[in-house]
């Protein structure tokens, strides 16, 4: 063992008194921290011959790095939909890496935290209302939960066409039909082989970014015994529209068909009475896709696979390490690993588990009510100031909208967007719905109240007005 290691251990329980310090500092400050950073050209150290120790590296970084850090688990970052950590999520996660353990095995040989997982899983379905048909692996996001739920999907179409894809590869064409998939969806169509170009894209409902079924219904394939993929969306990125979960249902009655719903944050619909009608439908789907590191709080990176237990042998042949006899026989005892991508799997059920079991359903129902009653606090109140428009409705946490030019002098989203990010006192990000530029406030943080609101709508208005008096001071 190194000197430097050596020393470290003989001073650990002082290590994690200042990681505890440095971390509660943070926490401290998260509110008035900046939403945005300008770090420039940083005097990197180089890489030492002889380490200088855990303490002094802190000290290092603080002084290095630690000004640039900002507040995405602040409660005014609402750019991405980024979550926050709710104290029993940090709790359960710092306690991951101190634990460090590799998640695969419930029975047999290895540690235990599979049962954990698994135990997780049930408490989630519990949560959503979702039936124990289902079972839940994690997996680092979205986009890996997409990508899983369509290697099943491929598997299964691929049987259906007598081809065991994942052993002999694509030799068969596949139809997958959506109306807006996120680009996580077109992502994992790539990975898989598919191709991001070969997705059938279904139109809209006029003002919608929900799936016209019945435009759905005229494009599918004539013969209703050929296999094909519908990604359904559980809601969308720039106005959180759901598809009519319930009616797609209906197409398992009459056609062969694999139903994967992107409901990466829409999932959390559910908790709330008054929106839990826009998820009728998805307890038949075949796959879905949830993020946690979003509504549910906990830290990145932390998602799950929902997929019903009956296509388990699909999601084996896909993912099974039968090359590998020190794993075990994927058919004979149950492994995570055979059910997901990654053979090392951090043990991401844990700050789950920490943050269900503190705050349980009600804790949660709060949180998501709350920000949805504060998204429509600020889409009115961005009506209100006279200079933007919604370009959608607030159907649960994001709020669509852009400047109104003719009140703003030509304010574009650019220079808005640069001048809060100038500020620090807000984040959000530029996207484009139904072909309009746009700015998208994603709220899905514990922290964000009423006040932030206030906060931001300041922030926004006094940019608006200082841009159009320099734009009057300095006409073109």
């Amino acid at each position: 063992m190194s000197v430097s290691i050596q020393e470290d251990l003989q001073q650990l329980a002082e290590i994690l008194e200042a990681a505890k310090d440095a971390g509660a500092a943070y926490l401290k400050e998260l509110p008035d921290r900046a939403t945005t950073s300008h770090p420039g050209a940083l005097n990197w150290p180089a890489l030492p011959e002889n380490g200088s120790g855990a303490l002094n590296t802190l000290a290092q970084f603080k002084n290095l790095f630690y000004p640039y850090i900002v507040a995405s688990s602040g409660p005014r970052y609402w750019g991405f939909v980024t979550g926050g950590g709710t104290p029993a999520a940090i709790l359960g996660d710092w306690l991951t890496s101190v634990f460090d353990q590799n998640a695969q095995l419930s029975t047999g040989i290895g540690d235990a935290s599979a049962l954990l997982e698994i135990q997780t899983g049930k408490l989630l379905l519990d949560l959503f209302g979702l039936p124990e048909n289902f079972m839940g692996s994690f997996v680092t996001g979205a986009t890996m939960a997409n990508f899983t739920g369509l290697a099943v999907a491929r598997q299964w179409a691929g049987q259906q066409l007598g081809q065991d894809i994942a052993r002999d590869g694509l030799r068969v064409s596949i139809p997958v039909y959506s109306a807006a998939p996120h680009s996580s969806s077109l992502k994992a169509l790539a990975m898989l082989g598919m191709g991001s170009a070969n997705i059938e894209i279904i139109p809209t409902l006029p003002d919608r970014e929900a799936m016209d079924v019945q435009a759905l219904l005229e494009k599918l394939p004539a013969d209703p015994n050929q296999p094909f993929i519908l990604i359904a969306s559980g809601g969308t990125v720039n106005s959180v529209d759901f598809d009519d979960l319930a009616a797609i249902a209906q197409l398992k009655q009459t056609r062969n068909c694999w139903i994967h719903i992107d409901a990466a944050f829409g999932a959390f619909a559910a908790l709330s009475e008054k929106h839990a009608h826009l998820l009728n439908g998805w307890k038949l789907a075949d796959s879905i896709t949830v993020d946690f590191h979003k509504w549910l709080n906990v830290p990145y990176d932390s998602a799950m696979i929902f997929t019903r237990k009956e296509h388990a042998v699909y999601q084996v042949q896909s993912f099974q390490n039968s090359a590998a006899p020190y794993l075990g026989n994927p058919w004979e005892q149950f492994s995570y690993l055979n059910y997901v991508p990654e053979n090392s799997r951090r043990f991401r059920a844990l700050p789950v588990w920490f943050s269900l079991m503190a705050y349980g359903k009600a804790g949660y129902r709060e949180l998501v009510e709350n920000c949805i009653t504060l998204a429509n606090e600020f889409g009115s109140r961005l009506l209100e100031t006279d200079y933007f428009r919604l370009l959608a409705p607030v159907r649960l946490n994001t709020v669509c909208f852009q400047p109104d030019p003719q009140k703003t002098n030509g304010l574009t989203i650019p220079e808005l967007l640069n001048e809060l990010n100038r500020d620090g006192l807000v984040f959000m990000t530029p996207s484009v719905y139904k072909g309009e530029s746009c700015i998208r406030a994603a709220l899905v943080n514990y922290r964000t109240t009423a006040k932030d609101i206030d906060i931001a709508l300041t922030a926004i208005v006094k940019a608006v007005e200082k841009i159009s008096n320099l734009k009057k001071a300095s006409p073109l």
